[in-house]
């Protein structure tokens, strides 16, 4: 073993030295690297609309692909299960006093993998197995982890699931109300993947306190907005608050936890030992990196022109005819119903990507349609304001979006649209990678 192990040292050593190569796949595995360059490709010459995706910063790569990948680091600072953890415990302080510093929290712990395992940390922590929770509904913009039957959430909880007004598509505070006082949660939950309107966290607090029940928000979506001050924190209301860090954030596809110091201790331990063993020290550094560039005030300025961008795709789809759930947005996403254009959002969402615009199909609230055929369509703007686009690109992204929904098997229409994206794609490079 001994030996072989100096065989590949060797081979290592000297398969980085040449071209000033610095891994190994570049030179010697042939089969990831054709499939790395394809999605360097890929993500260089697509216009990327998904909500839920950006483009993380050079240096929150680097950080993601340090050596800090190599330790091994059960437990939190200060009380590791391993020895030589010096330097795991001061990234980990790090990246808890710069959450904590970034969105005026009591408490953090950054050792989730995911938004969603934070949310699982959560629910071991503070709730017992068939306990209440009152939660958005997936089909009407909540998440998979806020109780839908297929995830571990609604199979281990009793979750009851309020929705938006048919009317309005917002959501019905009093009538959320209503629901609380007749299930009578031990937990509510607000946030949502797919909801466009600012949300009212002092209103969920007043219904958490008339129940008796914890308030967990899931922020993962709008962290970045949050951070940047565009819309209002939920940290004073709620009793927990849960993200990941790659959407608006701009970190690496992590998690994190936020809360009040007398849940602190619960929370550590619903994730160490509770959920997870030893946490990504790598993701847990690239997380100290992002937070750090959200305190930046150029970090502010993309914030509103995320929002700004989303806005002016909104209105250019309206005047194109298409209508909107909830009429528009107040922050980074826009979620369009295609029913009237005898399209469903399975149908466009591969339209689209035939000419390298990425999105992805989205119910919409009161779909008849399944989930992997869905009514709409989910937009976001925070991965192609990454790449500077302004008001002015997102409106033409949106009539490029409408001549392909318009002709949808025109061969024409495609390879003019195709070549636009590619044009567009070339002017706005992905910052300091392509």
């Amino acid at each position: 073993m001994a030996e072989a192990m100096l065989r590949f040292s060797r081979f290592y050593s000297a398969n980085s030295q040449q071209s000033g190569e610095k891994t190994i796949s570049t030179q010697r595995d042939p089969e990831f690297s054709s499939i790395l360059k394809n999605e360097t490709e890929r993500q260089k010459h697509t216009i990327n609309l998904i909500a839920s995706e950006n483009y993380a910063s050079r240096a929150v790569l680097e950080a993601q692909g340090s050596l800090f990948t190599n330790k091994y680091a059960e437990g939190y600072p200060g009380g590791r299960y391993y020895g030589g953890c010096s330097n795991m415990d001061a990234v980990e302080n790090l990246a808890i006093e710069r959450a904590r510093k970034l969105f005026g929290a009591e408490h953090a712990n950054v050792q989730p993998h995911s938004g969603t395992q934070a949310n699982m940390g959560v629910y071991h922590a503070l709730l017992e197995v068939g306990d209440t929770v009152l939660a958005m509904s997936l089909s009407h913009g909540g998440h998979l982890s806020h109780g839908d039957h297929i995830s571990f959430s609604g199979r281990y909880y009793k979750f009851v699931h309020y929705g938006v007004s048919q009317g309005s598509e917002l959501l019905d505070y009093d009538q959320i109300e209503k629901q609380a006082l007749e299930c009578r949660p031990r937990m509510i939950i607000a946030g949502a993947s797919a909801y466009p309107r600012l949300i009212d966290f002092a209103r969920f607090r007043a219904i958490a306190d008339k129940v008796g029940a914890l308030l967990l928000v899931d922020m993962a979506h709008i962290a970045g907005l949050i951070a940047a001050g565009i819309h209002p924190s939920p940290v004073s209301y709620a009793d927990v608050v849960t993200s990941s860090t790659h959407k608006t954030l701009r970190g690496p596809r992590s998690g994190f936890i936020l809360c009040r110091q007398q849940y602190a201790s619960k929370i550590d331990s619903g994730v160490f030992p509770g959920i997870q063993g030893g946490p990504l020290m790598h993701a847990i550094a690239a997380k100290a990196v992002g937070f750090y560039e959200a305190m930046q005030p150029e970090f502010v300025e993309y914030q509103h022109s995320v929002v700004r961008n989303a806005a002016a795709l909104a209105d250019e789809l309206k005047q194109a005819g298409l209508r909107l759930v909830s009429g528009g947005t107040d922050n980074h996403l826009v979620l369009v119903d295609l029913n009237s254009t005898g399209l469903t959002g399975r149908m466009l969402e591969q339209a689209l990507e035939s000419v390298n615009i990425q999105v992805n199909r989205n119910a919409i609230p009161y779909d008849p349609k399944p989930p992997r055929i869905a009514s709409g369509i989910r937009l976001g703007t925070p991965a192609m304001t990454t790449r500077s686009f302004g008001t002015g690109e997102f409106k033409r992204v949106a009539q490029l979006m409408v001549k392909v929904l318009s002709s949808p098997d025109d061969a024409r229409v495609r390879k003019q649209v195709s070549a636009e994206v590619a044009d567009l794609c070339k002017r706005f490079p992905i910052p300091d990678i392509a």
